[in-house]
C-alpha cells in the first residue's frame, strides 16, 4: 500500500517527544531565538524521533537559549538530555534528549550548514504561537546589521 503525499506527511513522534519538542520551542521563543521550527525524523532515523532548530546573532545568546531549555526541560518535563556537545565555542549546541534532539546554532552556521535542506521531505511538528513568531527572524536581523554597518561605513 502506498502512502498519499498527505498521508506521507503525518507526525510519527510519540507525545513524549512532542511534549519535549514543544517545551524547548517555548524556551528558546522565550530567549528570543530565531527561525525555530521543529521536524518529525521518527520515519528517517531510528535513533531520535525529531529535531527542533533554533538560531542566534551571537554566540552568548546562543548559550543563553542553550542553558533556557535545558532548565525548562529539566524543571518542567523532569528531562536530562544525555549529551550535550558544542559548548566551548557556543557556534552550534547539540542537546540530546534520545527522544528529540535540539540544535541551536549561531546564525552564521545555520545559514552554512542549513539543516532543513536535510530534513525538509520530514513532517513539521506544529509549535507554539511563540515559536512560529520567530520565522524570518534570521533575515531581518541580518537587515538591520548590514543597514547599519553600511551606515557606518559611509560616516568614516
Amino acid at each position: 500500500m502506498s502512502l498519499t503525499a498527505d498521508e506521507s506527511l503525518l507526525v510519527t513522534a510519540t507525545d513524549r517527544s512532542i511534549e519535549l519538542v514543544n517545551a524547548a520551542a517555548q524556551a528558546a521563543a522565550d530567549r528570543l531565538a530565531h527561525d525555530i521550527i521543529a521536524y518529525d525524523v521518527s520515519d528517517v532515523l531510528s535513533i531520535t524521533d525529531a529535531f527542533l532548530l533554533a538560531s542566534a546573532p551571537n554566540d552568548r545568546q546562543v548559550k543563553s537559549i542553550v542553558d533556557e531549555i535545558e532548565e525548562r526541560l529539566n524543571k518542567d518535563l523532569g528531562a536530562k538530555p544525555v549529551r550535550r556537545e558544542g559548548d566551548r565555542d557556543a557556534r552550534w549546541i547539540l542537546l540530546d534528549y534520545v527522544d528529540i534532539v535540539v540544535h541551536v546554532q549561531h546564525s552564521e552556521e545555520r545559514v552554512f550548514y542549513a539543516l532543513e535542506r536535510l530534513w525538509k521531505d520530514c513532517p513539521e511538528i506544529a509549535l507554539p504561537e511563540d515559536a512560529l513568531k520567530t520565522r524570518g527572524k534570521a533575515a531581518e536581523h541580518a537587515a538591520l546589521t548590514g543597514a547599519a554597518e553600511e551606515t557606518d561605513g559611509e560616516l568614516s
